[in-house]
């Protein structure tokens, strides 16, 4: 099988020839920045060199899917926030969303009619474009989108969203409904520039930040939303533990569920069911980024011990993870 067919067999419930390796979340590193000769800031602003730096997933690490893009500002500027820049002592880095937020909790946001021409999104769009002329169907290509509270909290700042969850949570809706909205445009769009599999990313929807029921009551739903309006399979990733929620999860729509390790793939399994894929590996930040291949390859083991149908990085990859161990990776798929 080539790398698309690899992945999708899986999607489909079908034995593919090897277990697929590749990322729900961003894989670019510094190293595979090098190789390609594609460097940030351009690659978070311009589609052809976004597209060149995720291509090394394919080219340099071997990953069965290419994924952009690299961080989690694209929504939320569209719709009115400030982003800033990633760059930390002279190094290049991932950029985040600027302070104060354009909007408070009784205010009511608005989905604009030109979301998808604002911002970085074109480039976006653009970058989808290059790589399914680049890799045609033997690659799958996934784009990323992010998760309704996720926005939200983009919307709104962490803090004054989570304070509402326990106090105002109606007051939460107008902005996880311009939320969902957001990531739903945006992943049409990608959809129709090529894109195969939407990964949706809810980092602030995770229980170590809010409690179950709030999943349960409100982000549930509009994730559910999402996924039924998206064409392509889906991912969905929540970080952290997700176990008090991960059976909500498995009820949103998604195809596939990623898993940090802290997360107990047996359980999501058996919450879940069979129709579910599960997807996950190493701890990116305590194995992948800072210890050996060695130690890599134990952590893939155990992770598809517990049931895991790809092997993929736990989370976002940090940029100055070493090359060898994302190959460590690849070895141990290619082993099962």
């Amino acid at each position: 099988m080539n790398a698309k067919e690899r992945v999708m067999a899986v999607i489909n419930h079908q034995k593919p020839d090897r277990m697929p390796c590749f990322g729900a979340n961003s894989t670019v590193t510094y190293e595979q920045m090098e190789k390609v000769g594609a460097f940030w800031p351009e690659g978070h602003e311009k589609g052809e060199v976004m597209a060149k730096q995720a291509l090394a997933a394919y080219t340099v690490l071997g990953f069965d899917a290419v994924r952009i893009p690299f961080c989690q500002t694209f929504e939320a500027v569209a719709l009115g926030c400030k982003r800033k820049p990633g760059k930390i002592r002279d190094i290049e880095g991932i950029p985040g969303i600027e302070h104060p937020p354009p909007y408070k909790i009784d205010d009511t946001p608005v989905f604009p009619d030109d979301f998808l021409s604002r911002g970085f999104i074109p480039e976006l769009i653009k970058a989808v474009k290059f790589l399914k002329k680049e890799v045609g169907n033997e690659v799958a290509i996934i784009a990323g989108i992010i998760g309704p509270f996720t926005i939200a909290g983009s919307m709104l700042d962490s803090v004054p969203l989570l304070k509402a969850t326990f106090k105002t949570p109606e007051k939460m809706r107008p902005f996880l409904d311009v939320g969902e909205k957001a990531g739903t445009a945006l992943a049409k769009a990608l959809v129709d520039a090529g894109a195969d599999i939407i990964s949706i990313e809810d980092m602030t929807a995770s229980p170590e930040l809010i409690a179950p029921k709030t999943y349960r009551d409100y982000e549930m739903e509009y994730q559910r939303k999402q996924c039924d309006a998206i064409s392509v399979p889906t991912i969905l990733h929540i970080c952290g533990n997700v176990d008090s929620i991960v059976a909500w999860m498995g009820q949103t729509g998604a195809k596939i569920l990623s898993l940090e390790p802290k997360a107990n793939a047996k359980l999501a399994r058996e919450k879940c069911g069979s129709d579910v894929i599960l997807m996950g590996g190493v701890d990116t930040a305590n194995v992948l980024f800072m210890k050996d291949a060695d130690t890599v390859k134990q952590g893939c083991e155990e992770s598809i011990a517990d049931g895991i149908q790809i092997l993929a990085p736990g989370c976002a990859v940090a940029p100055g993870t070493p090359t060898e161990n994302l190959l460590a990776m690849v070895a141990v798929a290619k082993a099962h």
